[in-house]
């Protein structure tokens, strides 16, 4: 509906004659006219009833205070309903769907989006002859959900399975019947071997699906979401928690730091910022000179050696581990421009202990800065460092720094357990919860339950001292 007007006259009805052969004149047709906003209408009808009835509903739309569409004269109760558009193969919309999130959103968020796509749009045709394999389809669609090879000529070996799904998959009304809807969610749960799928991979496939066919409704192709319509199972918010048999000592982690330092130097520093600052990967990859407030080193001519002070790390950025396709510059493991779960400028400081301080100017001295003041780069090159390489120079320096029952346990398994260390030694120290969340950039909520095993930890302390305290006070 267009321009709309309030303005409305309804005249009466006219009547039409014509002579007949006896040479009386007999009604032949009625007219109802009317004006809105001084455009001029009227409408023919062969009965008296039926102009009557008619014009006794714009006479009552009118009254009713109902709006008229200037263009046609029609009140809203009488306009034709909105064309709805041509339903549309599954496996376009779910490109449009991902190129309508691809500006709002993170690189790492875009290959998830897709992969979640993937998952939904190979359900989304028959098992019929001539079906791409299931692996080269993954491989084919995870190409085609990224909106930067929209404009590209698939490559070769991905065209026949893309077209093969152009030309087989239902379209989206076909694919939201209650029926299919029900097979595809019951397979979101499934990993390609048939295993359950992890809670957090099942949480975002059926986001992602529900909001794309929340996107269809937008788009007018459906009416309502299945997800509201039926009854399905929600799927739980589950915060991992910390197990403490992964949470390394210092003495355990110098160790296995004194390993790395033969194996590959340049990532001294690397782990150094997960153990003593509780940094994420992706903020240490990302931390510049600049962003350090340390003391300059004091030379003690007693003992010969430098002193070294606490600083503080004032963090603002950071480099997740994802391929270039997924970034706006092409460049892999772009920076952010802004931290985990934080608005852009909205940065967080953290401690830095002497120990870190001495390993900062000490990575300094060897290796200076890439061009940019980032510290921790590749073995070989400025280029950010890669989480194969950290995860496998960590992996190198674990099993020969530990005994292999040890190796086989999960005690400082991942370099992400660094940060669990970190912040669980924060805890300890301190006991100050909110001080420690705005260290690790967490809500203290979400400090407590990842945390709780690692708080439980001081269970027997804890009822030391209250043993202690009711003993004193007997």
């Amino acid at each position: 509906m267009g321009a709309t007007s309030y303005k409305v006259t309804v005249w009466s009805l006219q009547t039409r004659y014509k002579t007949d052969g006896a040479g009386e004149r007999v009604p032949t047709r009625y007219v109802v006219r009317w004006k809105v906003e001084g455009g001029r209408f009227d409408e023919t009808f062969k009965l008296y009833a039926q102009a009557d009835s008619f014009r006794s509903d714009l006479k009552s739309a009118a009254k009713r205070g109902e709006a008229f569409d200037i263009e046609t004269g029609l009140p809203e109760s009488k306009m034709p309903p909105p064309e709805k558009p041509a339903d549309v193969p599954w496996v376009q919309f779910a490109c449009k769907y991902a190129d309508m999130k691809w500006d709002d959103i993170s690189p790492k968020h875009r290959a998830s989006i897709a992969d979640s796509l993937v998952a939904i749009t190979l359900q989304s045709a028959p098992d019929t002859a001539g079906r791409p394999e299931i692996g080269e389809a993954s491989r084919a669609l995870r190409w085609a959900f990224n909106k930067s090879h929209r404009e590209l000529r698939p490559p070769e070996r991905f065209a026949d399975a893309l077209l093969w799904f152009e030309k087989n998959c239902w379209t989206v009304a076909e694919f939201s019947a209650p029926e299919r809807f029900r097979i595809v969610y019951s397979a979101l749960a499934r990993k390609r071997d048939g295993k359950r799928a992890a809670r957090s991979t099942l949480k975002l496939r059926r986001a992602a699906h529900r909001e794309a066919l929340d996107y269809a409704i937008e788009c007018k192709l459906l009416d309502a979401n299945p997800y509201s319509e039926l009854a399905v199972k929600k799927v739980k918010t589950v915060v991992r928690q910390v197990d403490k048999r992964s949470v390394v000592n210092p003495i355990q982690f110098r160790t296995i730091l004194n390993e790395v330092r033969r194996i590959a130097p340049r990532l001294v520093l690397f782990y150094a910022l997960l153990f003593f600052a509780g940094l994420r990967p992706e903020e240490a990859k990302a931390v510049r000179k600049d962003d350090f407030v340390l003391p300059p080193p004091v030379f003690n001519e007693a003992t010969g050696e430098w002193e070294y002070e606490d600083g503080e790390i004032h963090l603002c950025d950071a480099r997740p581990d994802i391929a270039g396709e997924w970034t706006d510059s092409g460049e892999r493991s772009e920076a952010r421009g802004q931290l985990k779960h934080r608005e852009e400028d909205e940065g967080r400081i953290v401690p830095c202990p002497a120990e870190l301080t001495k390993l900062v100017h000490e990575h300094i001295d060897a290796y200076g800065v890439a061009p940019d003041g980032r510290l921790v780069r590749g073995q070989r090159d400025d280029r950010p460092l890669s989480s194969s390489v950290y995860l496998r120079v960590w992996g190198k320096a674990r099993e020969v720094a530990f005994v292999p029952e040890v190796v086989a346990s999960p005690l400082g398994k991942r370099p992400y357990d660094l940060r669990h260390a970190a912040v669980s030694v924060w805890l300890s120290v301190t006991g100050d919860p909110v001080r420690v969340a705005a260290w690790a950039g967490h809500t203290v909520a979400v400090l407590l339950r990842v945390y709780a095993k690692v708080i439980d930890g001081g269970e027997q302390q804890a009822r030391a001292r209250l043993a202690a305290w009711l003993k004193g006070a007997a």
